[in-house]
């Protein structure tokens, strides 16, 4: 008798601690590092002070973190941020999480795939396919290897995550390695100066570390979620600090602060002054690995959350199927078919922009389901506990305020437009349902 296709509702539990390192790896390691040096050394006069402030961005995303690990390991649920909320606040902030968590990553699966496309054609790979029609096809590549198993997609993940940590890595070396040009008293950097030139250079610092939650979503699959969640982001964290400081160190060994500051990819500069113009091609290659990486990763996560959302019956139940190999196929396939939508119609730049206040929000709220748990939930098992609490969720709901209201200040049209969204989306949602039941209710 033939094994049946499809088992509803259940995930395998076949993912591990490496997996969960290179989730978090993979989700923040991208083209960030290429491009936010420059806006930090534009504001910064001091190369010391720009390290202290990388540094201390990894101290930022991790106390950020101290939530979601405990959440995550009290709760393992596919949803992420949805089921947390959703048991804190109730179904309508569960809809809103889900809501605000599915259009981020589709958005963010179509915006990382035309940049991969970008960056195969400066490789002048397929030059006569457009780039839409090229992110799609990058979209449907990796659609193809998740639809595999969860197994393999996992491997694939781990497989791009340490390629471009060692890709980092030779390249720190070879930077290190080289006589260095930069001068010896750093020249002159126009910058806003004093707090505004902190704050500047710490929101393009926290850019870059954006992504350290990714393992969350994989609670459901993960052995030993309650081991593997807090290893996975303390280990996966730290390492990317100590990456991004070498990374700076390197570039600073190489050019001077003036030049940096001057530079929208100073990696590159640095590149090219090391390997001459086969820097930009080097560069480029680690462009689509980085962002490749992360395409993959976004699309695993958003067909966990609209699996997570069918399951609790805000999506149609097909969504919630799952196959044998432990991929929600449905959810997948309709996640990638929104994300290839997005690409085509060239509006990705547009709904990205509009949903970075809406991912910090949902920091915000994670980190209040987390204290608002404890006090309502006393009993709930919570294999890892927040530290110093209630001031550590406390300070990360007070740093990701102060993060939200500058993103709010500088961009009102995108910000305010995709929290509005989210909220109208969410509230249609959650009134179409309660009548649905009501009228359900009524027939019985």
């Amino acid at each position: 008798m033939s094994e049946p296709s499809e088992n509803r509702h259940a995930l395998l539990r076949v993912l591990g601690t490496v997996f969960g390192i290179a989730a978090v790896v993979g989700g923040m390691v991208g083209q960030g590092i290429l491009r936010q040096p420059g806006v930090v050394a534009g504001a910064i006069h001091s190369p010391a002070l720009m390290l202290v402030l990388w540094a201390a961005g990894a101290i930022v995303a991790g106390i950020g973190a101290f939530s979601f690990v405990e959440l995550g390991t009290a709760i393992p649920c596919a949803g992420g941020p949805f089921d947390f909320l959703q048991r804190a606040f109730g179904d309508l902030a569960g809809i809103l999480a889900g809501w605000a968590g599915w259009i981020s990553l589709t958005s963010a699966e179509a915006f990382m795939a035309t940049v991969v496309a970008e960056y195969l054609h400066r490789l002048r790979v397929w030059p006569e396919v457009s780039t839409a029609a090229m992110a799609v096809g990058v979209l449907g590549a990796f659609w193809a290897v998740n639809w595999t198993s969860t197994r393999i997609a996992g491997e694939s993940q781990i497989i791009f995550s340490v390629a471009k940590g060692l890709a980092l890595m030779a390249f720190v070396a070879f930077l290190f390695a080289h006589r260095g040009s930069a001068p010896a008293t750093p020249q002159a950097v126009t910058s806003a100066g004093g707090i505004a030139a902190v704050a500047i250079a710490m929101r393009a610092i926290l850019n870059t570390y954006d992504g350290w939650e990714g393992t969350v979503y994989h609670c459901e699959e993960i052995r030993q979620p309650e081991r593997v969640l807090p290893r996975s982001m303390a280990i996966g964290i730290a390492g990317v600090a100590i990456l991004y400081l070498l990374v700076n160190a390197a570039v600073l060994h190489v050019l001077s602060l003036g030049q940096i500051a001057k530079s929208d990819l100073a990696v590159a500069d640095a590149a090219r002054v090391v390997f001459g113009p086969d820097g930009d091609v080097l560069v480029t290659i680690f462009g689509v690995l980085s962002v490749a990486a992360i395409t993959n990763l976004t699309m695993m996560r958003s067909a966990r959350v609209s699996f997570a959302m069918a399951r609790g019956g805000y999506l149609p139940s097909k969504f919630s199927s799952v196959a044998t190999s432990g991929v929600p196929r449905a959810s997948l396939t309709i996640s990638v078919l929104l994300a290839a939508a997005i690409a085509l119609s060239g509006t990705y730049e547009a709904i990205v922009a509009s949903t970075v206040a809406v991912t910090t929000a949902l920091v915000i709220s994670v980190n209040a389901a987390a204290i608002w748990l404890r006090r309502v939930e006393p009993g709930l098992p919570r294999p890892f506990q927040i530290p110093l609490f209630p001031v550590t969720p406390l300070l990360a709901i007070g740093i990701n305020l102060a993060l939200l209201a500058a993103m709010v200040s500088e961009d009102p049209l995108h910000s305010l437009a995709g929290l509005v969204f989210v909220a109208v989306a969410g509230v249609i949602h959650w009134l179409v349902r309660a009548v649905r039941s009501q009228s359900v209710s009524q027939v019985a």
